[in-house]
């Protein structure tokens, strides 16, 4: 192996790892780790930069709203209050 560590000394080092940390935390920490290298190396070698250039931003498509009045499908104006106030 690179650097004069042997296969038993990283498979010792990943258990001692597992006791402290858990198994539930490992993953998180080997995602994290990932995503700090990913960003390091765009940052070093500018893809970022490339990529938000040449590629155009999404629009988003307005949907319509929904009244939560079932007259206004109707087309009567008249808001409940307004009602109470004339009964």
């Amino acid at each position: 192996m690179p650097f004069g560590v042997s296969i038993w000394e990283v498979l010792i080092l990943l258990l001692v790892l597992l006791l402290i940390f858990g198994a539930k935390r490992l993953p998180e920490m080997g995602r994290s780790l990932g995503k700090g290298m990913r960003e390091f190396k765009d940052s070093v070698t500018g893809v970022d930069e490339a990529v938000s250039t040449t590629t155009p931003t999404p629009t988003r498509a307005e949907l319509p709203t929904v009244s939560p009045d079932p007259d206004a499908a109707t087309g009567e104006s008249e808001t409940r209050a307004e009602r109470e106030t004339v009964s």
